[in-house]
Protein backbone atom coordinates (compact mmCIF):
# COMPACT_ATOMS: atom_id res chain seq x y z
CA UNK A 1 0.00 0.00 0.00
CA UNK A 2 1.44 3.57 -1.18
CA UNK A 3 0.72 7.30 0.31
CA UNK A 4 -1.13 9.09 -2.08
CA UNK A 5 -2.06 12.19 -3.74
CA UNK A 6 -5.91 12.95 -4.44
CA UNK A 7 -5.10 12.86 -8.11
CA UNK A 8 -3.19 9.28 -7.93
CA UNK A 9 -6.14 7.99 -5.72
CA UNK A 10 -8.70 9.15 -8.45
CA UNK A 11 -6.77 7.66 -10.83
CA UNK A 12 -7.08 4.46 -8.66
CA UNK A 13 -10.23 4.99 -8.54
CA UNK A 14 -11.06 5.03 -11.83
CA UNK A 15 -9.11 2.14 -13.04
CA UNK A 16 -11.52 -0.01 -10.54
CA UNK A 17 -9.04 0.10 -7.51
CA UNK A 18 -9.43 0.50 -4.19
CA UNK A 19 -8.15 3.22 -1.96
CA UNK A 20 -8.66 4.80 1.52
CA UNK A 21 -9.38 8.33 2.17
CA UNK A 22 -10.55 10.49 4.97
CA UNK A 23 -13.65 11.69 5.94
CA UNK A 24 -14.79 13.87 9.14
CA UNK A 25 -16.03 10.62 10.27
CA UNK A 26 -13.76 7.63 9.93
CA UNK A 27 -11.52 6.72 6.57
CA UNK A 28 -13.57 4.89 4.37
CA UNK A 29 -12.33 2.63 2.16
CA UNK A 30 -13.60 3.33 -1.43
CA UNK A 31 -14.31 1.82 -4.58
CA UNK A 32 -16.13 2.67 -7.54
CA UNK A 33 -19.86 1.82 -6.78
CA UNK A 34 -20.96 0.76 -10.70
CA UNK A 35 -17.99 -1.28 -11.10
CA UNK A 36 -19.18 -5.07 -9.49
CA UNK A 37 -15.47 -6.17 -9.44
CA UNK A 38 -14.18 -3.21 -7.31
CA UNK A 39 -17.11 -3.70 -5.03
CA UNK A 40 -16.00 -7.08 -4.36
CA UNK A 41 -12.40 -6.22 -3.67
CA UNK A 42 -13.93 -4.11 -1.18
CA UNK A 43 -15.52 -6.92 0.59
CA UNK A 44 -12.69 -9.05 0.51
CA UNK A 45 -10.03 -6.53 1.96
CA UNK A 46 -11.98 -6.00 4.29
CA UNK A 47 -13.63 -9.48 4.90
CA UNK A 48 -16.65 -8.16 5.21
CA UNK A 49 -20.12 -10.36 4.71
CA UNK A 50 -21.69 -9.99 1.35
CA UNK A 51 -24.93 -9.23 3.21
CA UNK A 52 -23.80 -5.96 4.63
CA UNK A 53 -24.63 -3.22 2.47
CA UNK A 54 -22.30 -0.42 1.54
CA UNK A 55 -22.58 3.29 1.66
CA UNK A 56 -22.17 5.48 -1.08
CA UNK A 57 -20.29 8.39 -1.13
CA UNK A 58 -21.11 11.33 -3.55
CA UNK A 59 -20.02 15.29 -4.31
CA UNK A 60 -23.30 16.76 -4.38
CA UNK A 61 -27.27 15.93 -3.44
CA UNK A 62 -27.27 16.60 -7.29
CA UNK A 63 -25.10 13.32 -7.73
CA UNK A 64 -27.03 11.26 -5.25
CA UNK A 65 -30.65 12.45 -6.94
CA UNK A 66 -29.09 10.68 -10.18
CA UNK A 67 -29.19 7.24 -8.03
CA UNK A 68 -31.90 7.68 -6.11
CA UNK A 69 -35.61 8.19 -7.10
CA UNK A 70 -39.02 8.89 -5.70
CA UNK A 71 -37.49 11.35 -3.15
CA UNK A 72 -40.00 12.49 -0.75
CA UNK A 73 -39.69 16.44 1.32
CA UNK A 74 -38.21 15.47 4.42
CA UNK A 75 -35.50 13.24 2.33
CA UNK A 76 -35.02 16.46 0.36
CA UNK A 77 -34.51 18.74 3.17
CA UNK A 78 -32.50 16.25 5.06
CA UNK A 79 -29.89 16.87 2.12
CA UNK A 80 -30.20 20.11 2.31
CA UNK A 81 -29.85 20.79 6.02
CA UNK A 82 -27.26 18.14 6.76
CA UNK A 83 -24.64 17.74 3.79
CA UNK A 84 -22.19 17.93 3.45
CA UNK A 85 -22.23 16.44 6.66
CA UNK A 86 -21.97 13.12 8.81
CA UNK A 87 -25.61 11.76 8.09
CA UNK A 88 -26.66 9.38 5.56
CA UNK A 89 -30.10 8.75 4.18
CA UNK A 90 -31.31 5.51 2.92
CA UNK A 91 -33.18 6.16 -0.03
CA UNK A 92 -34.54 3.96 -3.17
CA UNK A 93 -32.12 2.88 -5.82
CA UNK A 94 -32.28 3.31 -9.48
CA UNK A 95 -32.15 0.07 -11.17
CA UNK A 96 -28.67 -0.59 -12.89
CA UNK A 97 -27.28 2.34 -11.84
CA UNK A 98 -25.12 0.62 -8.63
CA UNK A 99 -23.28 -2.38 -9.06
CA UNK A 100 -26.24 -4.73 -7.00
CA UNK A 101 -23.10 -5.71 -4.60
CA UNK A 102 -23.26 -2.63 -3.15
CA UNK A 103 -26.94 -2.37 -1.96
CA UNK A 104 -26.77 -6.39 -1.14
CA UNK A 105 -29.00 -7.17 -3.07
CA UNK A 106 -32.14 -4.74 -1.32
CA UNK A 107 -34.11 -2.03 -2.86
CA UNK A 108 -32.44 0.66 -1.23
CA UNK A 109 -29.15 2.38 -0.81
CA UNK A 110 -27.38 4.59 1.94
CA UNK A 111 -26.02 7.88 0.50
CA UNK A 112 -24.33 10.74 1.96
CA UNK A 113 -22.00 13.72 0.75
CA UNK A 114 -18.75 13.58 3.12
CA UNK A 115 -17.77 17.52 4.92
CA UNK A 116 -14.12 16.23 4.82
CA UNK A 117 -12.39 18.64 2.17
CA UNK A 118 -9.88 15.59 0.94
CA UNK A 119 -12.88 13.46 0.27
CA UNK A 120 -14.70 16.29 -1.46
CA UNK A 121 -12.10 16.29 -3.65
CA UNK A 122 -11.39 13.13 -4.08
CA UNK A 123 -15.25 12.71 -5.36
CA UNK A 124 -15.15 16.09 -7.67
CA UNK A 125 -12.07 14.59 -9.25
CA UNK A 126 -12.76 11.09 -9.69
CA UNK A 127 -16.10 12.16 -10.85
CA UNK A 128 -17.68 8.80 -9.57
CA UNK A 129 -20.05 7.48 -7.01
CA UNK A 130 -17.66 5.63 -4.56
CA UNK A 131 -19.17 3.15 -2.59
CA UNK A 132 -16.82 3.24 1.19
CA UNK A 133 -17.20 1.58 4.33
CA UNK A 134 -14.91 2.07 6.87
CA UNK A 135 -11.63 1.41 5.89
CA UNK A 136 -10.32 -1.50 8.90
CA UNK A 137 -10.90 -5.21 8.93
CA UNK A 138 -14.06 -6.19 9.59
CA UNK A 139 -15.19 -6.51 13.10
CA UNK A 140 -11.99 -4.29 14.09
CA UNK A 141 -12.27 -0.83 15.35
CA UNK A 142 -12.79 1.72 12.34
CA UNK A 143 -9.50 3.85 11.71
CA UNK A 144 -9.64 7.78 12.49
CA UNK A 145 -5.98 8.09 11.28
CA UNK A 146 -4.24 6.46 7.57
CA UNK A 147 -1.78 4.64 10.31
CA UNK A 148 -4.78 2.92 11.66
CA UNK A 149 -5.65 1.76 7.52
CA UNK A 150 -1.74 1.14 7.54
CA UNK A 151 -2.06 -1.71 10.16
CA UNK A 152 -5.08 -2.96 9.38
CA UNK A 153 -5.09 -3.21 5.39
CA UNK A 154 -1.69 -3.17 4.24
CA UNK A 155 -1.18 -4.04 0.49
CA UNK A 156 -4.69 -5.70 0.31
CA UNK A 157 -5.27 -1.94 -1.31
CA UNK A 158 -4.05 0.23 -3.25
CA UNK A 159 -2.86 2.95 -1.30
CA UNK A 160 -4.71 5.67 1.47
CA UNK A 161 -4.76 9.38 1.52
CA UNK A 162 -3.42 11.25 4.86
CA UNK A 163 -5.93 13.63 5.59
CA UNK A 164 -4.54 13.77 9.53
CA UNK A 165 -7.58 12.29 12.26
CA UNK A 166 -11.16 12.87 11.36
CA UNK A 167 -13.21 15.11 13.33
CA UNK A 168 -15.78 13.20 14.24
CA UNK A 169 -14.30 9.84 15.17
CA UNK A 170 -17.70 7.56 14.53
CA UNK A 171 -19.09 6.42 11.64
CA UNK A 172 -22.25 8.88 10.09
CA UNK A 173 -25.93 8.63 11.24
CA UNK A 174 -28.00 6.64 9.20
CA UNK A 175 -31.51 7.67 8.51
CA UNK A 176 -34.74 6.32 6.61
CA UNK A 177 -37.83 8.00 5.91
CA UNK A 178 -40.63 5.85 6.98
CA UNK A 179 -44.26 7.29 6.22
CA UNK A 180 -43.43 10.79 7.45
CA UNK A 181 -41.17 10.09 10.41
CA UNK A 182 -37.46 9.64 10.49
CA UNK A 183 -35.97 6.32 11.91
CA UNK A 184 -32.37 6.35 13.39
CA UNK A 185 -31.15 3.05 11.92
CA UNK A 186 -27.35 3.61 13.33
CA UNK A 187 -26.58 6.45 15.76
CA UNK A 188 -23.58 8.89 14.42
CA UNK A 189 -22.38 12.22 13.96
CA UNK A 190 -25.79 14.00 13.55
CA UNK A 191 -27.85 13.69 16.69
CA UNK A 192 -31.50 13.07 17.57
CA UNK A 193 -31.68 16.10 19.00
CA UNK A 194 -30.81 17.67 16.38
CA UNK A 195 -32.98 16.37 14.13
CA UNK A 196 -36.02 17.04 16.64
CA UNK A 197 -34.62 20.49 16.95
CA UNK A 198 -35.45 21.20 12.86
CA UNK A 199 -39.16 19.98 13.70
CA UNK A 200 -38.96 16.41 12.27
CA UNK A 201 -40.79 13.24 14.43
CA UNK A 202 -37.65 10.88 14.71
CA UNK A 203 -36.98 7.20 16.58
CA UNK A 204 -33.78 5.60 16.88
CA UNK A 205 -34.62 1.77 16.25
CA UNK A 206 -33.03 -0.99 17.70
CA UNK A 207 -32.63 -3.42 15.61
CA UNK A 208 -31.57 -7.42 16.63
CA UNK A 209 -28.52 -8.34 16.45
CA UNK A 210 -29.27 -12.16 14.97
CA UNK A 211 -32.28 -10.87 12.87
CA UNK A 212 -32.06 -12.92 10.09
CA UNK A 213 -33.20 -10.27 7.32
CA UNK A 214 -30.29 -8.09 4.95
CA UNK A 215 -29.74 -5.35 7.37
CA UNK A 216 -30.85 -1.36 5.64
CA UNK A 217 -27.52 -0.10 7.34
CA UNK A 218 -24.00 -1.01 8.07
CA UNK A 219 -23.13 -1.57 11.47
CA UNK A 220 -26.86 -2.97 13.01
CA UNK A 221 -26.21 -7.09 12.86
CA UNK A 222 -22.63 -8.07 12.96
CA UNK A 223 -20.33 -7.66 15.58
CA UNK A 224 -18.43 -4.43 15.20
CA UNK A 225 -15.79 -2.03 16.56
CA UNK A 226 -14.14 -4.94 19.20
CA UNK A 227 -10.71 -5.09 20.58
CA UNK A 228 -8.98 -7.82 21.05
CA UNK A 229 -9.39 -7.53 24.57
CA UNK A 230 -12.25 -8.69 26.47
CA UNK A 231 -14.23 -5.86 27.05
CA UNK A 232 -16.91 -5.00 29.87
CA UNK A 233 -19.17 -1.77 30.08
CA UNK A 234 -20.06 0.13 33.58
CA UNK A 235 -22.79 2.46 33.77
CA UNK A 236 -23.57 4.06 37.14
CA UNK A 237 -27.20 4.11 37.66
CA UNK A 238 -26.97 7.36 39.36
CA UNK A 239 -24.19 8.84 36.82
CA UNK A 240 -20.93 9.47 38.92
CA UNK A 241 -20.37 7.53 42.42
CA UNK A 242 -17.91 6.89 44.55
CA UNK A 243 -18.60 3.77 44.67
CA UNK A 244 -18.13 2.80 41.14
CA UNK A 245 -14.25 4.24 41.89
CA UNK A 246 -13.86 1.83 45.08
CA UNK A 247 -15.43 -1.25 42.97
CA UNK A 248 -13.38 -0.66 39.85
CA UNK A 249 -9.86 -0.57 42.38
CA UNK A 250 -11.29 -3.60 43.68
CA UNK A 251 -11.70 -5.87 40.08
CA UNK A 252 -8.80 -3.94 38.55
CA UNK A 253 -6.45 -5.86 41.92
CA UNK A 254 -8.61 -8.98 41.22
CA UNK A 255 -8.19 -9.30 37.43
CA UNK A 256 -4.42 -8.43 37.78
CA UNK A 257 -4.16 -11.76 40.32
CA UNK A 258 -5.28 -14.03 37.56
CA UNK A 259 -2.37 -12.21 34.99
CA UNK A 260 -4.41 -10.08 33.10
CA UNK A 261 -3.41 -6.66 31.97
CA UNK A 262 -6.09 -4.34 32.54
CA UNK A 263 -6.90 -0.71 30.65
CA UNK A 264 -9.94 1.85 32.28
CA UNK A 265 -11.83 4.07 29.77
CA UNK A 266 -13.36 6.41 32.25
CA UNK A 267 -14.84 9.67 32.22
CA UNK A 268 -12.57 13.07 33.95
CA UNK A 269 -14.29 12.60 37.51
CA UNK A 270 -14.25 9.00 37.58
CA UNK A 271 -10.91 9.40 36.93
CA UNK A 272 -9.84 11.84 38.92
CA UNK A 273 -10.88 9.85 42.05
CA UNK A 274 -9.73 6.60 40.89
CA UNK A 275 -5.83 8.14 40.61
CA UNK A 276 -3.28 5.88 39.14
CA UNK A 277 -3.93 2.62 39.61
CA UNK A 278 -0.63 0.35 39.54
CA UNK A 279 0.09 -1.46 36.21
CA UNK A 280 -3.29 -0.63 34.39
CA UNK A 281 -3.61 1.51 31.53
CA UNK A 282 -6.05 4.70 31.98
CA UNK A 283 -7.40 6.62 29.82
CA UNK A 284 -9.84 9.55 29.97
CA UNK A 285 -12.82 9.98 28.07
CA UNK A 286 -13.11 13.51 29.04
CA UNK A 287 -15.72 15.45 30.99
CA UNK A 288 -19.07 13.32 31.13
CA UNK A 289 -21.41 15.78 30.01
CA UNK A 290 -18.99 15.87 26.40
CA UNK A 291 -19.54 12.40 24.82
CA UNK A 292 -18.74 13.84 21.70
CA UNK A 293 -14.79 13.86 22.77
CA UNK A 294 -15.38 10.58 24.04
CA UNK A 295 -17.09 9.38 20.80
CA UNK A 296 -14.27 11.28 19.18
CA UNK A 297 -11.30 9.16 21.11
CA UNK A 298 -13.10 5.97 21.63
CA UNK A 299 -11.97 4.05 18.32
CA UNK A 300 -8.21 5.07 18.82
CA UNK A 301 -7.75 3.82 22.45
CA UNK A 302 -9.31 0.60 21.87
CA UNK A 303 -6.62 0.50 18.91
CA UNK A 304 -3.79 1.31 21.27
CA UNK A 305 -4.77 -1.42 23.95
CA UNK A 306 -4.49 -3.68 20.99
CA UNK A 307 -1.27 -2.37 20.34
CA UNK A 308 -0.30 -2.48 24.34
CA UNK A 309 -1.81 -6.11 24.40
CA UNK A 310 -4.40 -5.29 27.06
CA UNK A 311 -6.95 -8.40 28.11
CA UNK A 312 -9.46 -6.59 29.81
CA UNK A 313 -10.91 -3.69 29.30
CA UNK A 314 -13.17 -1.75 31.52
CA UNK A 315 -15.41 1.40 29.97
CA UNK A 316 -17.49 3.74 31.70
CA UNK A 317 -20.95 3.91 29.96
CA UNK A 318 -22.90 7.48 29.73
CA UNK A 319 -25.99 8.52 29.08
CA UNK A 320 -27.85 8.44 25.49
CA UNK A 321 -28.17 12.02 25.28
CA UNK A 322 -26.94 14.21 22.62
CA UNK A 323 -23.82 12.10 21.08
CA UNK A 324 -23.82 9.65 23.79
CA UNK A 325 -26.35 7.99 21.81
CA UNK A 326 -23.95 6.86 19.03
CA UNK A 327 -20.97 6.54 22.15
CA UNK A 328 -23.16 3.78 23.49
CA UNK A 329 -23.84 2.14 20.95
CA UNK A 330 -20.35 1.49 19.70
CA UNK A 331 -19.33 0.61 23.50
CA UNK A 332 -22.02 -1.72 23.97
CA UNK A 333 -21.12 -3.50 20.34
CA UNK A 334 -17.65 -3.06 21.16
CA UNK A 335 -18.55 -4.93 23.93
CA UNK A 336 -20.23 -7.77 22.49
CA UNK A 337 -23.30 -5.97 25.32
CA UNK A 338 -21.44 -7.34 28.16
CA UNK A 339 -22.49 -4.76 30.78
CA UNK A 340 -22.74 -3.80 34.02
CA UNK A 341 -24.80 -1.97 36.29
CA UNK A 342 -23.07 -0.30 39.25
Amino acid sequence: MSWMSVEAAAAALIAGRTVAFPTETVYGLGGDARNAEAVQAIFNAKGRPSDNPLIVHVESMEAAIAIAMELNVIELELMQRFWPGALTIVLPVRRGVLAAEVTAGLDTVGIRVPSHPVALELLRTCKLPIAAPSANRSGKPSPTTAQHVQDDLGARIAGVIDGGACDVGLESTVVRVVNGKIHILRPGGVTIEQLLAHGYEAIYVRELEDSASVPRSPGVKYTHYAPQAEMEVWIGQHGFNIGLAELLKNECMAFQGDGQRIACLLFQDTFQTVGELKNVRMFSLGDRNQPENAAHDLYAFLRTCDQEGITRIIAEGCTEEGAGLAFMNRLLKASGHRMRLV
